[in-house]
């Protein structure tokens, strides 16, 4: 689904309505239904319940009077507050403030700071005040409902977007509506999904109005939300007839001393994800301890620096060798960084060949040396957090933090990888120009071996995409393991939190709610 800025999304509306002929006034009532079924469902039915709708004098507030006026005719108890003065609303809100004032539906206007209720009672506040075209900041009387609105307890319906946030950058810079959910209309906006945005919008609902996909598609925009019902679709199937052998194998090289839970947890994530059978590759002097630590996994002792449990640059030639195992492979996690891994990683990467997830200390090693990733003829998947991508380019974590989906895009691009970009949210770019967004997950997925288990799920995917999807486009195949492997990662983090809570989750619950995130997908 596509992510749009509020531009985009004045586009799009004009030409819906001017090139296709779609009324603007048919767009509004089906926002405002649309919300109002929202709201239905927030209030358990609405018959006989309190309602409080605050408009303002623009065409969020015209959406704010349709909402209204359709939970009146199903029961509710509806009163507006207007933020502006009834002879000062026009077009399309006008109509549908008619349309209240004709239906005896109480509406109170607000012109100054004393206007402001006292006190409000109702079982739900609907925020219809700003739009996505609103920039700058609340000031004045319309402050004051703001602060009234957050701090009345009670249940916060936003219509398209939380009053006083910024749709373009989920920033706000002065009183803002901390919505219990919003009710976006016709696409979601970037605001939506990055903080402090995502917070400020709770749960965040899409409201179909009927804008054709082909005017979506005449504004060509390269930012997308990925959802559930396209992750659904990307899981691969198996056949009844399946083994271990076409559910894909996966070759891991992970882990040293201090480090063997990275290891331990992209390895059994990895077949927890689905693939049919993983061996991992780690140093001998650890490979007893990885073999007492898991069951299902094979593994593989490699040559070690002077039994320090480091991987040995003379064990490349093994390396190459066990690849030849797999159909995709990963690499990095809990590998350290002596100075032989080091090269043992970058010499490896410059000649591979197969698919693979490079992650951690994989992607540490080649920020030694960028340019081996421009040499590498392989499908990569790169899997940094924002420290490990400042490494990688060079750019401070600082002014990386301004702008996460251009750095994303710009190195994807450049490199020729997709790059799956950790964080708040999640990012993941290819090289065509396409980012994807991720809306799931939580603050407590902020936690040691978060990333192994991700990469572990990405990785899993990918087995088995490449053995049930031959002859697709492989880029196609990297791209979607890697948006499904980050929404059910963020899944099972979710998962973990409704159990565990956010403070006490660590990435082993994680690992164990993988098979719960696929049923419940």
């Amino acid at each position: 689904m596509k992510l749009v800025t509020s531009s985009q999304m004045r586009n799009i509306d004009k030409k819906t309505i001017e090139g296709i002929g779609i009324l603007g006034l048919e767009l509004m009532e089906k926002a405002g239904k649309g919300t109002a079924l929202v709201a239905k469902e927030m209030l358990g039915g609405p018959e006989n319940k309190a309602v409080v709708i605050f408009c303002g004098g623009g065409n969020n507030g015209g959406d704010g009077f349709v909402v209204g006026r359709h939970l009146s005719q199903w029961g509710a108890q509806v009163e507006f507050f207007l933020t502006a003065k009834r002879n000062e609303v026009r077009g399309d809100a006008k109509t549908n403030l008619e349309k209240a004032v004709d239906l005896d539906l109480p509406i109170v206007e607000i012109l100054k700071k004393e206007g402001v209720p006292s006190r409000i009672k109702a079982d739900l506040i609907v925020d219809a005040l700003f739009g996505t075209g609103f920039t700058g900041e609340i000031g004045g009387y319309v402050k004051d409902v703001v602060e009234k609105i957050n701090t009345s307890g009670i249940p916060i319906l936003s219509v398209d977007i939380p009053s006083g946030l910024h749709a373009d950058t989920g920033e706000f810079s002065g009183p803002c509506i901390k919505a219990t959910r919003t009710a976006t209309i016709a696409l979601p906006k970037i605001g939506h999904f990055f903080f402090p945005g995502k917070e400020m919008s709770g749960k965040t609902s899409v409201m179909d109005i009927g804008v054709p996909q082909s005017v979506v598609d005449e504004e060509k925009i390269n930012l997308n939300l990925i959802t559930e019902e396209e992750v659904r679709q990307m899981i691969p199937k198996r056949t009844g007839d399946a083994y271990k052998g076409t559910c894909g194998r996966v070759v891991l090289i992970a882990g040293s001393t201090g480090m063997t839970g990275a290891a331990v947890l992209a390895s059994l994530s990895c077949l927890k994800a689905g693939a049919g059978m993983a061996i991992l590759g780690t140093p001998k002097t650890l490979n007893e301890i990885m073999e007492m630590k898991m069951t299902e996994v094979m593994t593989k002792p490699l040559p070690d620096v002077r039994k320090k449990g480091a991987l040995a640059l003379r064990g490349l030639g093994e390396i190459r060798e066990l690849l030849k195992w797999g159909e995709c492979s990963a690499i990095g996690p809990g590998l350290g960084l002596h100075f032989e891994t080091i090269e043992l990683v970058q010499r490896l990467v410059s000649k591979l060949k197969m698919p693979a997830v490079i992650d951690a200390d994989g992607l540490n090693a080649l920020a030694k040396d960028v340019s081996i990733l421009k040499e590498c003829e392989a499908p990569l998947i790169l899997t940094p957090h924002i420290g490990e991508l400042s490494r990688l380019n060079r750019v401070p974590t600082s002014e990386i933090a301004k702008d996460r989906i251009r750095y994303a895009s710009e190195f994807a691009k450049e490199y020729n990888c997709v790059l799956v970009f950790k964080g708040a949210p999640t990012i993941i770019s290819e090289p065509g120009g396409q980012t994807y967004v991720n809306p799931t997950g939580n603050a407590g997925m902020a936690t040691a071996g978060s990333g192994d288990v991700l990469t572990g799920i990405i990785v899993g995917l990918l087995a088995q995409m490449l053995m049930l999807n031959k002859g697709k486009e492989i880029r196609k195949i990297m791209v979607d393991s890697a948006c499904a492997g980050v929404f059910i990662h963020g899944l099972t983090g979710d998962l973990a939190k409704d159990e565990k809570g956010e403070m006490g989750m660590i990435a082993g619950d994680m690992m164990e709610q993988i098979p719960a995130a696929f049923v419940e997908l």
